[in-house]
């Protein structure tokens, strides 16, 4: 693999080496497509962890959030690598739906207080139903959102439905241009 210069580039390359798969799969909306981007198998190695560690913490910064996560499993490492990267926050998990027992939360993690101003993340995002999911949550729990952020964007449309469901920025940051450019889809 070429020496990257940056983290964006070092996360290109993990992401076009470990995550991108060829061949016909069923995504999480439904549809089919000719390649799928598992990008938990690129973001979990640790030269992929560093580098999205880096960008996301980057993020944070920028946007000032205090607390980062989405919806259980895309955002979990999402989340951590925030964390890793160096990030002033704290990080939460979005259940799919609240737990039943103990203490029947739906957001786990450190409790979010009414001052903290939540990230939302995810790994890769085609719709944007996951994301959506979370940010509903949030908002349920009259959270103020500041931000979500993708490691990779599908470019189907996903990113203009988050942002119309939070009204915050939305920031991908990659595409599939950059992991998968020759695709038949492009």
């Amino acid at each position: 693999m070429p020496a990257a210069d940056t983290a964006k580039d070092l996360l290109v390359a993990e992401l076009r080496e470990h995550a991108l798969v060829l061949g016909e799969v069923t995504l999480t909306s439904g549809r089919t497509a000719s390649y799928y981007v598992d990008a938990k198998r690129a973001i979990m190695r640790p030269a992929g962890f560093r580098a999205l560690g880096e960008l996301l913490a980057a993020e944070v910064e920028r946007l000032g959030a205090t607390a980062v996560g989405g919806l259980t499993m895309g955002a979990d490492p999402v989340a951590c690598a925030a964390l890793a990267g160096g990030a002033d926050a704290t990080a939460f998990f979005i259940r799919k739906e609240t737990k039943a027992h103990g203490l029947q939360r739906r957001v786990e993690g450190p409790f979010l207080s009414d001052a903290d101003r939540c990230l939302v993340v995810e790994d890769v995002v085609t719709t944007g139903g996951s994301t959506v999911k979370a940010i509903e949550a949030l908002q349920a729990e009259g959270r103020t959102i500041v931000g979500v952020v993708s490691v990779l964007d599908r470019l189907a449309g996903g990113g203009e439905r988050i942002e119309a469901a939070c009204g915050a920025p939305y920031v991908a940051l990659t595409t599939i241009d950059d992991v998968h450019p020759d695709r038949d889809d492009a």
